[in-house]
């Protein structure tokens, strides 16, 4: 509608433009003669005379004397129509100085738009004065024309209107039927059924793409609630088996405590067995402290040092510490990332002699029996400088066979490594995690049955890993899962009896998710399980660590249990 009433001033314009040159052409043109007779009388000049038979024009001519009196006017389809209202006087003075000038006339009956017209000065046959000559045109056709386009833009826009409203109201209504589920789901959502979806997802629209990030933040709100229902469950459990952990102690303490009170427990044999009790209870529940204590620091999420650490001297330490503590086993290290590996290690008896060097023939000393050894001996044998071939002992005011000694005299062919087992962890947890798996392994398998830990690299995952390997009963696949969870146990009663608290492997399992790494759990083939945990490889941009030593880890073999 805007449009059309801005266009109709122009087109108004244009055409009165046109009817303008027109007038000017015409004024300028003999239009006269061919109007009027004109006829001399003497001194008095010319008179005008409308012919009888003159062609019907459009336009209207008058023609004004050299005194600018009227004196005569013709033209005009229709004598009985309205005509220009022609003013009495037009001096040529006037025409003179305005000639191509374009005046405004009134009709007759002083109603319609009126008439443009147009002067000029002209010259008739037959006389020597100067007249002025007027042609007037109607400006009826042009109203009409631009009243007549005025209507019809009028219709066409009120039609155009009427239809954009009906269809932008289908469209909009259309819209808002979508728009109805999204609200349904809302309001289904609002009052607890989280298990709505929407459907008829068109991803190109922008419906579509709201029912999809709808459906998007449903989901999440599920998983959401399905964690923290399964967190609530967790920690309730958690709370009731932390209590009845710690109560169990607790009942075996009291219960001594009034056996002792009530008199029930007399001479030096009972009262020693019932503190032994007391003791081993103290110190079951100081653990189970601990270890809740250890939990509870990893899920603080506190920030880790997290550091280069090599794989390989933190398996050697733990085999050193389950030989020390339970020297009936064997513990075997083995090194997957070198191509060959050395000969076994074995751990002597004080009192026993070292193999001669290969070719020594018969003056080679009988091998005894090993036996246990303390983790500080270890310690210390392993910081001591090799004695050259016939130098004495060093005085260390005791005697040189309280230390026990190793074997490394089997020869060593090697390949350097080529991406050695360094990776990012915090020192202390991974050793805690080493520890824990190889209590497990001592604690789920037969006394005296062997144990390995393996290191190797993962280079397609970029992590490198270590596993401890029983030979035990396994874990079932129908539990590995639970087994990470806090106080869970496959026997209650076994773990009792072992000193487990039922959160070694979850200590395990926190760790490895604090440093990013994953732990799994195998058969070991035979029978008996392999936890195997990895983490993440370090850079190899720094050159320390691409000069890390790459030599490999002995294997450690235990000797036999001494008879007797």
């Amino acid at each position: 509608m805007a449009a059309g009433v801005g266009t109709v001033p122009i087109l108004r314009n244009a055409m009165l433009s046109n009817v303008d040159s027109s007038l000017t052409q015409l004024a300028a043109g003999a239009v006269g003669e061919q109007l009027f007779n004109i006829s001399s009388s003497g001194d008095a000049g010319p008179t005008f005379t409308a012919k009888a038979g003159a062609p019907r024009t459009e336009y209207y001519v008058a023609i004004y004397g050299p005194d600018g009196d009227l004196m005569a006017s013709a033209g005009g389809q229709d004598p009985r129509q309205s005509r220009p209202d022609f003013p009495a006087k037009f001096g040529t003075d006037y025409a003179y100085s305005h000639q191509g000038s374009i005046i405004l006339l009134d009709n007759t009956t002083g109603e319609g738009p009126g008439y443009h017209a147009a002067f000029a000065v002209v010259q008739f046959p037959g006389s020597n004065n100067i007249y002025t000559q007027l042609v007037a045109l109607p400006l009826d056709e042009v109203e009409k024309v631009v009243g007549t386009y005025f209507g019809i833009f009028f219709l066409v826009a009120l039609v155009t209107i009427i239809g954009g409203a009906l269809l932008t109201r289908w469209a909009v209504t259309l819209t808002f039927r979508r728009f109805g589920q999204v609200e349904a789901t809302a309001m289904s959502i609002a009052a607890g059924d989280f298990s709505q979806r929407l459907t008829d997802i068109e991803p190109s629209t922008e419906i579509g793409r709201l029912k999809a990030a709808i459906n998007t933040m449903l989901d999440r709100i599920d998983d959401a609630i399905a964690e923290r229902d399964a967190t609530v469950r967790q920690m309730r459990r958690f709370v009731g088996d932390a209590s009845h952990e710690l109560r169990t102690p607790l009942v075996s303490v009291r219960g001594y405590a009034e056996l002792y009170r009530m008199g029930a427990i007399q001479g030096d044999e009972d009262t020693a067995r019932a503190m032994e009790r007391i003791e081993k209870e103290a110190i079951r529940m100081g653990v189970l402290v601990e270890d809740l204590l250890a939990l509870a620091r990893l899920d603080e999420k506190r920030e880790l040092d997290i550091q280069p650490l090599d794989l390989r001297p933190l398996a050697r330490d733990a085999a050193l510490d389950v030989r020390a503590a339970e020297p009936s086993r064997t513990v075997t290290v083995i090194d997957t990332t070198i191509e060959a590996l050395t000969g076994p290690i074995t751990i002597s008896r004080p009192d026993e002699e070292l193999p001669a060097e290969a070719g020594g023939g018969a003056d080679e000393a009988p091998r005894r029996r090993a036996r246990p050894v303390a983790a500080n001996a270890l310690t210390a044998l392993l910081r001591r400088r090799p004695r050259a071939a016939g130098e004495p002992a060093a005085d260390t005011g005791e005697a040189e066979t309280a230390v026990p000694r190793l074997d490394f005299s089997v020869p060593q062919a090697l390949r350097p490594v080529a991406v050695p087992p360094i990776v990012l962890g915090e020192e202390h947890r991974v050793r805690q995690v080493i520890a824990n798996l190889l209590g497990n392994a001592r604690r789920f398998s037969p006394e005296g049955s062997p144990i390995e830990i393996e290191v190797g690299v993962d280079v397609g995952a970029g992590m490198g890993w270590i596993a401890v390997v029983d030979h035990g009963e396994g874990v079932p696949e129908a539990i590995r899962e639970q087994i990470f969870e806090r106080f869970w146990r496959a026997d209650t009663s076994r773990a009792r009896e072992t000193g487990g608290s039922g959160l070694g492997l979850a200590i395990v399992a926190s760790i490895v998710e604090a440093l990013h790494g994953s732990v799994e759990v195998r058969d070991t083939p035979g029978g008996g399980a392999t936890f195997r945990v990895a983490f993440p490889l370090a850079p190899r941009t720094d050159e320390e660590l691409a000069l890390a030593a790459t030599r490999p880890m002995p294997r450690i073999r235990g000797a036999e249990t001494p008879s007797g």
